[in-house]
């Protein structure tokens, strides 16, 4: 039986899915699918590899995901890997490992990906909740952020698609219905409108869920979903990374901490008993005292308990790899204070 290893975000969980559903029937095949959001995460990524060929000597070692992607020679390397897949080559992973593998690596350009596996998930093993990609890949060019080059541009699901899945997923039995993508706000032709669609299409779904929010492009449309349709679960989570303006601007972030205020005050003018969670990137360069304690003031005037907090991690050819750097040992602390400023925030 197949064994895929997940390491990373929702999206990575829901590729997994599919892998598992179209291997089910392979013997002594593992997939890793890997993540790339920080150095830590990579180091991660190569530590599983080393344990999962020491305890399956005989298996076939597959890496693909995120990792594999941007930074391929890496685990091409290691004796442990048979073969190293992209991003784009594992929606086709099946032609790559029929019969004796002749090339290790097999990385292509994701940037002239326009598809998505459109593979139907029947079911998620082990789990009560269903998580449905709406969409990959990111048109915005965050100055941290590694995963555009690990993922490509943005590409929406078309509507018929995602309600599809959607269908079968309800006629499967699941109740929780999670929408996800690299940068969900961002689905063409319209977030909001296809959040509506779904709603009016399947009127008794228990729960319509949704992975992170861009607090930029969450707009009133959507807004006047979350206070007419209860069936939409009042917990939202934010991707905020920072409380302080001139640090949003340096990230290049398309949002201020006004419009983060301002959102969970409108969401929770609908939906009182709405509760918040966000991103948080302690540390980044540049990133003063007092641009962190903007930041740990953000949590407590928006109310933001459940968070997401990790120091800021360099990521080569990244605009802000080659900024002035806040020291590792500053960026750790700050990361633990605000971690207990949103237990005390969720309290």
């Amino acid at each position: 039986m197949v064994e895929v290893v997940t390491l990373g975000c929702r999206i990575n969980s829901y590729e997994s899915e599919i892998l598992k559903e179209k291997f089910a029937g392979t013997e002594r095949l593992i997939i890793v699918n890997t993540c790339a959001v920080t150095r830590e995460a990579e180091r991660q990524c190569r530590q599983t590899v080393r344990k999962l060929r020491r305890e399956n000597p005989d298996a076939k070692i597959v890496v693909t995901g995120c990792a594999a992607q941007i930074n391929p020679k890496s685990f091409a390397r290691m004796p442990e890997v048979d073969l190293v897949l992209g991003n784009r080559e594992k929606a086709e992973l099946e032609k790559y490992i029929r019969g004796e593998i002749v090339e290790k690596t097999i990385v292509g350009d994701i940037f002239s990906y326009d598809k998505y596996d459109d593979f139907v998930i029947t079911g998620f093993e082990g789990r009560q909740r269903a998580f449905v990609q709406i969409q990959q890949g990111c048109d915005h060019r965050c100055t941290y952020c590694i995963v555009p080059f690990a993922r490509g541009n943005n590409r929406s699901v078309p509507e018929d698609e995602v309600l599809r899945q959607i269908g079968v997923l309800l006629e499967k039995g699941f109740e929780e219905i999670c929408l996800t993508g690299v940068d969900a706000c961002s689905y063409k032709p319209s977030f909001s409108g296809l959040v509506k669609k779904i709603l009016e299409a399947f009127p008794s779904l228990p729960s319509l869920q949704f992975g992170s929010l861009d607090p930029a492009a969450v707009d009133d449309e959507f807004v006047a979903l979350v206070g007419k349709y209860r069936n939409i679960w009042p917990h939202f989570h934010l991707s905020v990374q920072s409380g302080d303006n001139t640090i949003l601007k340096r990230m290049r972030r398309r949002h201020g901490r006004e419009e983060v205020i301002g959102l969970c005050a409108k969401i929770r003018a609908v939906r009182p008993e709405a509760t918040f969670g966000a991103d948080f990137i302690c540390g980044f360069p540049t990133e003063s005292e007092e641009a962190f304690m903007n930041t740990v003031r953000l949590v407590e005037e928006a109310g933001i308990g459940r968070l997401h907090v990790f120091p800021y991690s360099e990521r080569p050819g990244t605009p802000a790899a080659l900024m002035p750097q806040v020291p590792v040992e500053v960026r750790r602390k700050r990361a633990k204070i605000l971690r207990e400023k949103g237990e005390a925030v969720d309290d």
